[in-house]
């Protein structure tokens, strides 16, 4: 069986650039992370440009972000992944690897369902298509995570993390602006077959990837022991659940219910008003080709530096003021996409108002992780932040499903100064219980690591939400912390 760094014994010295780049598991691991970001925006942001410009009724779209909640739910089975194998293929390849190469292969024929539905004629098909793509993507998450976690030791867990999110993030920009450019050129079928075929990369590096779980599927007929003299992990509620609730309500008082309802609005403007991008785009009368462009590619570098930007800020200012600062800039750059609906399909317009959405948004995002972070307690970090950021993404996506009824009554403009001034109870909660995280690192600053510094680490990895289960050194988050798209500081309008 191939033993997994973390486990080996061996102790390494200081990792050098030559071993990063000799370490098959780091080009594993790119193409893994390319896998798993590729699916994401195809049930998004490229898939509410499909329905746009597909001429379909606004409120529609709106109803179909809820076909994503999976990235968000998640969490309700990722348990079953670690208990369960699948049939047959789990005892020749591994539980790890089989679930990769059967969740990749059921998002590809998904992504294959969903181009040769019409919207125009099977709608209801093109949703079951998406649907299952969530679902199947959402498990492909946590599965990846869990190999990340278990092929590397805590010196090179920063490592595969930062290479993970490269790797999502080239894929995001192949779901977002190669498949608007392919639309463009050849028809949404053949944009979501090529989709389909790029699944491919991930299988091949699944196949290739050591099966670090293999000892577990040799014996099949028996189940797996655990070692001498250590009981056995039996999932409970209240040991998942209860007692790291119990843990914060204990160590922040009654002041928890206030910090939650901080964290469960904080990016409601973003999440509210992302679905409505896309139409609005339509309606002004951008081509697919120009959307692609300027928001698919351009725009993920302004998050990029965004992210960087909010980074500097925590350690400079430190977390208090970015988070005010953070909640302030997130909800006020919607009012950009208000001004670019009075003008015409100019390039420099939509430049300008992607510019100044991205990077705030991304700003907000980076504060919103190190808020969540220093509230969590050692021993109970990886439950509690992913009840956390759980909990930043599921309100605000439940209400984005009416957007598309507030557009078709009040028109963009009013919509999109409605989802700013959403930001304004954020901003006044923020002078509340916005200490409430550095008077919690301070408590336990002698058992966890910096939150400053996690959320540098974080931006200089280019990492955001992430929840997206492509976290930095310095944080241990479950393998289901990637709760959705996007991730908290990856602005991606849909």
């Amino acid at each position: 069986m191939a033993q997994s760094p973390a486990v080996s014994g061996k102790v390494r010295g200081k990792l050098a650039l030559r071993d990063i780049f000799e370490d098959p598991r780091i080009v594993l691991m790119l193409a893994l992370g390319f896998s798993s970001g590729l699916p994401l925006l195809l049930v998004l942001g490229t898939f509410s440009t499909r329905l746009a410009y597909s001429d379909v009724d606004i409120k529609a779209i709106g109803l179909f972000s809820y076909l994503a909640l999976p990235y968000t739910l998640k969490f309700l089975w990722a348990p079953l992944i670690d208990r369960f194998d699948v049939p047959v293929l789990s005892v020749r390849i591994g539980r790890r690897r089989s679930w990769m190469i059967a969740t990749q292969v059921a998002v590809a024929l998904a992504l294959s369902l969903m181009a040769t539905a019409n919207p125009a004629t099977s709608l209801v098909l093109l949703g079951l298509g998406a649907f299952l793509v969530a679902i199947c993507a959402a498990t492909q998450d946590v599965v990846i995570d869990g190999w990340r976690i278990d092929a590397a030791g805590t010196d090179l867990q920063g490592v595969m993390a930062a290479t993970s999110n490269l790797g999502y993030r080239l894929a995001l920009m192949c779901a977002g602006a190669g498949a608007l450019f392919i639309a463009d050129w050849a028809g949404w079928s053949v944009a979501y077959f090529s989709m389909a075929g790029l699944m491919g990369v991930g299988m091949i590096a699944a196949l290739l990837a050591p099966a670090y779980d293999r000892k577990q599927s040799d014996a099949p007929s028996a189940a797996p022991l655990p070692p001498a003299g250590a009981p056995a992990k039996v999932w409970s509620f209240r040991a998942a659940v209860l007692e790291p609730l119990t843990e914060l309500h204990t160590r922040l008082g009654p002041g928890l219910w206030a910090i939650l309802v901080l964290v469960a609005f904080y990016r409601m403007p973003d999440f509210i008003s992302g679905v409505m991008a896309s139409p609005l785009y339509r309606q002004i009368g951008f081509t697919l080709t120009e959307i692609g462009a300027v928001s698919k590619l351009y725009g993920i570098w302004v998050g990029i530096a965004g992210a960087f930007v909010g980074g500097w800020a925590m350690t400079r200012l430190g977390l208090f003021p970015t988070l005010v600062t953070g909640a302030f800039l997130g909800a006020a750059s919607n009012l950009s996409f208000s001004w670019l609906s009075y003008g015409g399909p100019e390039v420099w317009r939509l430049t300008t108002a992607i510019s100044i959405d991205n990077f705030c948004g991304s700003f907000a995002g980076m504060a919103l992780i190190a808020y969540m972070s220093s509230l969590t307690a050692p021993g109970f970090a990886a439950t509690q932040y992913a009840l956390f950021s759980s909990l930043y993404a599921l309100p605000g996506k439940l209400v984005a499903g009416t957007s598309g009824f507030m557009v078709a009554s009040y028109g963009y403009p009013v919509f999109f100064a409605f989802t700013a001034a959403v930001g304004i109870p954020v901003v006044i909660l923020c002078f509340f219980v916005g200490r409430a995280g550095e008077r919690s690192a301070g408590r336990v600053a002698a058992e966890t690591t910096s939150f400053e510094t996690a959320a540098f680490e974080t931006a200089a990895s280019g990492d955001t939400e992430t929840v997206s289960g492509n976290h930095p050194a310095g944080l241990t988050l479950a393998s289901s912390d990637r709760p959705g798209a996007p991730a908290p500081g990856t602005r991606m309008r849909q």
